[in-house]
C-alpha cells in the first residue's frame, strides 16, 4: 500500500504542530510563509523545486 501526501499538506501540519506545541508564534509562521512565497517567485524557485523533487524521488526509491 502506497501513501502519498502533498508537501504543502505535510509542511502545514508541521507548522501547525510547531505553533501549538513548540511555542512558535503565529506572526513568525506568517513571516516564514511570506518568505516561501517570495522564494518561489524568485530566480532560485525552480532550483528549490528541482531539489525537493529529487529528494522525494530518492525517498520514494527506498524499499522497506
Amino acid at each position: 500500500m502506497a501513501l502519498t501526501i502533498s508537501a504543502v499538506v505535510l509542511l502545514a501540519i508541521i507548522v501547525f504542530l510547531l505553533v501549538k506545541k513548540s511555542g512558535l508564534k503565529t506572526g513568525h509562521a506568517l513571516v516564514c510563509m511570506l518568505l516561501g512565497f517570495y522564494l518561489a517567485s524568485s530566480s532560485i524557485g525552480p532550483t528549490i523545486k528541482q531539489m525537493t523533487t529529487n529528494i522525494a524521488g530518492m525517498l520514494n526509491g527506498i524499499k522497506f
